[in-house]
């Protein structure tokens, strides 16, 4: 809902500006009710002190934080509608499960046991009533996180954060874990936030991605668009794709910054290199392609369908099962996918030289602004 002045009444409406040093934060969020809205980023991007401020656990310098049309910042954050999952769960060591999940609640006013039969229901709900008893030392790592989500949701917060909520998990936790979360986070009626710089975890449980470099919002959309039409490198190397910005005239980019021959050194020249696209723009637009569409020679082919073909150099080589990662640089740098085999047939080393090729239909361009 909106309060007429533009403001939204309902869910959550902030700008977060936080004066560290050299280091300034300055984010605009929003959020609906049911909403999950993912801060994802870089280390150093400012995720972490715009949840520790959203919490209360950092004083704004500047800017606002309106929870469903009420201001909090002057708020101490015991006093906010705010549960927090934190990256190390911080359960307290000493007390059960079930008291860990009652302990907000006893803060907030409610009798030992009236907290602890709500803290008993939460954890049901979690699938955990079989270890209410144990306390955290006897709990997997994917059940401390429910339990710890389980004690941010007890006392019924109108705002949820949670801080990498995932990474402390092994590979196969972390994948179970994961979709229950997903299923606890749809069934969340309030607003939340959640901080990764995992793509994945932010993908799969969030319904908007706000992205964040330098301290500032470089990117949002959901997970699709941001997948799909990537405006930084951070953000292209995330979703695995190689981007480029440029000047679109027809079905033609030429791409910003030109090329250089293979293996030139610094003081070599630089000239245009262009990208055709299927696609018919005009002005700044960015072409993004994966590195699965790129196609390697060792001579220059010819009679190829595709429209782009580049010379370039192998700057470096990694293997990941059958598939080997190619960094190329040259008249146009790249990332290329092929397989073991394919790269032993081209004697493919760092240093050789060789020839990329990908087909117009493979390309992705579309506007800058």
């Amino acid at each position: 809902m909106d309060d007429g002045g533009g403001r939204v009444t309902d869910g959550l409406d902030a700008r977060l500006v936080v004066r560290r040093g050299d280091f300034l934060l300055d984010v605009a969020l929003t959020a609906a009710p049911g909403e999950v809205v993912a801060l994802l980023g870089p280390n150093g991007a400012g995720k972490t002190t715009a949840l520790r401020a959203l919490a209360g656990l950092t004083p704004l310098d500047d800017g606002h934080l309106l929870l469903d049309g009420r201001e909090l910042s002057a708020l101490p954050a015991e006093n906010r509608p705010v549960g927090v999952v934190f990256q190390d769960y911080l359960l307290f060591p000493h007390l059960s499960a079930l008291d860990n999940v009652a302990f907000g609640l006893r803060c907030r006013g409610l009798s030992r046991r009236e907290a602890r039969a709500e803290a008993a229901r939460r954890l049901e709900r979690m699938g955990l009533e079989r270890h209410a008893t144990a306390r955290p030392r006897r709990l997997s790592g994917g059940q401390a996180q429910r339990v710890a989500l389980a004690r941010a949701l007890a006392t019924r917060p109108r705002l949820l954060l949670l801080d990498e909520p995932l990474a402390a998990l092994d590979a196969r936790t972390r994948l179970e874990t994961r979709a229950a979360l997903r299923r606890h986070l749809e069934e969340f009626e309030a607003v939340a936030v959640l901080v990764t710089h995992d793509p994945l975890d932010a993908m799969v449980l969030a319904d908007r991605l706000v992205v964040v470099e330098s301290g500032r919002v470089v990117q949002t959309g959901t997970p699709d668009l941001v997948a799909r039409r990537p405006r930084t490198d951070y953000v292209a190397r995330l979703v695995g794709l190689n981007l480029y910005r440029g000047t679109a005239s027809g079905h033609r980019v030429r791409v910003d910054g030109g090329g250089r021959e293979a293996g030139a050194g610094a003081g070599a020249g630089v000239f245009a290199v262009t990208v055709t696209v299927t696609e018919e723009l005009s002005g700044e637009v960015f072409v993004a392609f994966p590195p699965s569409a790129v196609t390697l020679h060792r001579e220059r082919p010819a009679g190829t369908s595709a429209r782009n073909v580049w010379r370039c150099r192998v700057a470096g080589m990694e293997s990941h099962g059958d598939r080997v990662r190619a960094d190329l640089t040259g008249e146009l740098p790249m990332a290329a996918d092929l397989t073991t085999v394919s790269a032993a047939e081209l004697g493919l080393a760092p240093g050789g030289e060789v020839w990329a090729t990908v087909k117009a239909g493979q390309t992705h361009a579309y506007p800058a602004e």
